[in-house]
């Protein structure tokens, strides 16, 4: 049975993670401390809230360090994804854990449509990764949030809500996903299979 480390910090919906996990066979550990995310096979960061709390509390738990030295497949979900960037305009413009280039912004999607944006989003593949295995051109994500990672290299598939939302990135052994994948029916529990059976020594 693999093993799945979920970060507890206080900033995510561990819960929910945990039960999508555990519904797909996976032991799952939670846990806010860096010794222990030093040895996880693979490792997700959840997050809910606003992005200068979240690092807040990842550096508190003097967890920021492990993050970074981690190098088995990590997944951020939600504001997770967002953290893997390397600042945020929200606030007073946080640095985050700046593993991929670039500054999230607010979503600004247009008049027309509301901030946050809260529903389910068509996702479109840019390019093939063993995270979206068996996710096809009709698959469709549960979306909430109210500020958007920048469109670039590491962005694996986007959605669109007035404009681009980059849905999954990947740098090397990190991954995220904008929408939830607990959240998201048969297309989220796909993507959380993929990542349980991703070997550990994934990169590129």
């Amino acid at each position: 049975m693999r093993e799945v480390t979920v970060i507890a910090y206080g900033a995510g919906n561990v819960a929910s993670v945990q039960f999508a996990l555990e519904r797909l066979g996976a032991r799952v550990r939670l846990t806010d401390e860096a010794s222990v995310v030093a040895q996880a096979e693979r490792l997700i960061l959840p997050g809910v809230g606003a992005a200068a709390y979240a690092m807040s509390r990842l550096r508190a738990l003097g967890l920021v360090e492990a993050i970074h030295a981690f190098q088995r497949p990590l997944l951020g979900v939600c504001l997770g994804q967002q953290l893997l960037f390397e600042r945020s305009e929200e606030g007073a413009g946080d640095d985050l854990l700046g593993f991929i280039p670039g500054v999230v912004t607010r979503l600004e999607p247009g008049p027309a449509l509301p901030v946050p944006h809260m529903g389910w989003s068509r996702l479109e593949r840019v390019r093939d990764d063993p995270l979206l295995e068996g996710v096809g051109p009709r698959d469709y994500a549960y979306f909430v949030h109210g500020y958007v990672c920048p469109d670039g290299p590491a962005t694996l598939a986007r959605a669109d809500y007035g404009g681009t939302v980059p849905a999954v990135v990947r740098k090397g052994n990190r991954w995220g996903c904008q929408f939830h994948p607990e959240r998201s029916a048969r297309t989220g529990a796909q993507i959380l299979r993929n990542f349980i059976e991703l070997p550990e020594t994934a990169a590129c």
